[in-house]
């Protein structure tokens, strides 16, 4: 009897380590690639040439979860060499900062910066300090600062307000070209997305040569609810866990909001970039994402195509642009793009405990693995 029970606790054990042990990853790297165009070396927004991400990522203590992430879209100084950029709203319940301006003048002057909600004027301050340290910007006395959020509130004590504008120039500074950390880092540590842990999220695609051979990468951070799909499979309905069933099962509601970041070589001007925008959104509702009442759901799409940076001196300014009849091929990667990169969120998120006990389960991998398999 004793030998049995002694065999039970040891292969209980090992199933725990077997769990604890099992690595995170992509759902292209368990074997699901999504969509007909190929990814970039590093199915990340820094298949885009010139494009960096940092986080910095901030767990103390039972309460804190939080952090920032920052995207540079190129190299040089941004704020003289502007990017051309589009920002589109897919429901505006969010505090993002630099709207406006972008949307009047059509480019953006700082590297973006996600956070959360209450640390949106640390963001600001942050992303300012940066901009006028840089050489060039001496006797600057104006910055559009671009800022995202989601709220981080449930896992984390977002009244602390904890994210300080140094963490901001840290993830700045700290931003690096190659593989991008996902899931439960930088402004995605705290975050809870179809009711499982969300956090940051990444992919990209790549053009054939014969539509250009341009490259678009997308980077999220999410927070959001609805009713989960992933590659066509109703996973959310599966697994009883979704928006609206308290009305028919003792539960909460997951509402809450989601960044979109997409990036592109193709020389696109602000307009097309908006169109391309719009598509993202197109990207969430892949995954079942309704764009709730009480969502912020943005999209910010930039052009790093060189030749087509704004020179801040410059008087008059001449660049070449893909005509219309050339976005289709762009609309759909970008549609891929988002997508991915919105279920990797949500498959290399670990789950969290957090503020007042609060704990948030990851995506069970295992049995989405299976209903994948055999959809």
């Amino acid at each position: 009897m004793m030998k049995r029970l002694l065999l039970i606790v040891v292969s209980v054990l090992l199933g725990i380590a077997a769990v604890i042990a099992q690595p995170h990853k992509t759902l292209r790297e368990w074997g699901f690639p999504t969509g007909i165009f190929e990814t970039g070396p590093y199915n990340a927004i820094t298949d885009v040439p010139g494009v960096t991400v940092g986080h910095v990522t901030c767990i103390e203590g039972d309460s804190i979860r939080t952090g920032v992430t920052a995207i540079v879209p190129h190299q040089g100084n941004i704020f003289r060499n502007k990017v051309p950029a589009a920002i589109y709203v897919g429901n505006g319940f969010g505090k993002l900062a630099g709207v406006t301006q972008v949307q009047e003048l059509g480019n953006i002057e700082t590297p973006v910066i996600l956070t959360n909600t209450l640390s949106v004027a640390a963001g600001i301050e942050g992303a300012v300090r940066y901009t006028l340290m840089q050489p060039g910007n001496e006797h600057e006395r104006s910055v559009n600062a671009v800022v995202g959020e989601t709220n981080d509130g449930r896992l984390n004590d977002i009244r602390g307000m904890h994210v300080k504008p140094q963490m901001v120039i840290e993830a700045i500074n700290g931003a690096h070209g190659g593989p991008v950390e996902q899931g439960c880092v930088g402004a995605g540590t705290g975050t809870i997305c179809f009711g499982f842990k969300g956090g940051i999220g990444t992919s990209s695609r790549v053009l054939p040569e014969s539509l250009g051979g341009y490259t678009i990468g997308v980077l999220v951070q999410t927070n959001y609810g609805g009713i989960l799909e992933i590659d066509g499979v109703q996973v959310g309905q599966r697994l009883h866990k979704h928006d609206f069933i308290n009305h028919v099962r003792k539960t909460e509601n997951m509402d809450g909001s989601c960044m979109m970041v997409v990036i592109t070589d193709a020389p696109l001007d602000s307009r097309n970039l908006e169109r391309v925008a719009k598509r993202a959104m197109m990207g969430m509702a892949k995954t079942g994402g309704i764009a709730s009442n009480g969502s912020g759901d943005y999209v910010i799409a930039l052009s790093v195509a060189p030749g087509n940076l704004i020179d801040s001196r410059a008087k008059t300014i001449t660049s070449t642009v893909l005509a219309n009849g050339e976005m289709s091929s762009i609309f759909a990667a970008t549609i891929e793009a988002t997508a991915e990169a919105l279920w990797n969120s949500l498959f290399m998120a670990k789950p969290m405990t957090g503020r007042g006990g609060y704990h948030v389960d990851a995506l069970p991998v295992e049995q989405v693995l299976e209903m994948l398999r055999n959809r």
